[in-house]
């Protein structure tokens, strides 16, 4: 995550997103770098479009949190199939015992 966080930085800054830029904030935030994965993120966002990607991330749905109402009515259809549940129960268990008796 920090190489990603790294390279937002520099995005932000308005430095170019290079392997030596990268290290070298990593370094300051006191982050061993791995070459490798500066490598790899390097080459991610070569061709990259940042801000539309930023903007496309800003615009997207978030799901909302549940709610005390919310939250409520999902306890309510709880009870109410539980209840429903223990009504089939009974009249399934009479059923069995009809059959014993004739």
């Amino acid at each position: 995550m920090e190489y990603i966080y790294c390279a937002m930085l520099l995005h932000k800054a308005g430095k170019k997103i290079n392997e030596e830029a990268m290290e070298k904030v990593l370094t300051a935030a006191g982050v061993t770098p791995d070459k490798a994965k500066i490598k790899a993120t390097v080459a991610a966002l070569a061709d990259a479009d940042i801000d539309k990607v930023l903007k496309e991330a800003a615009v997207a749905p978030v799901a909302a949190a549940p709610t005390k109402e919310s939250e409520e009515k999902g306890k309510e259809k709880k009870e109410e199939e539980k209840e429903e549940d223990k009504e089939k129960s009974e009249e399934e268990a009479a059923a069995g015992l009809g059959a014993l008796f004739g």
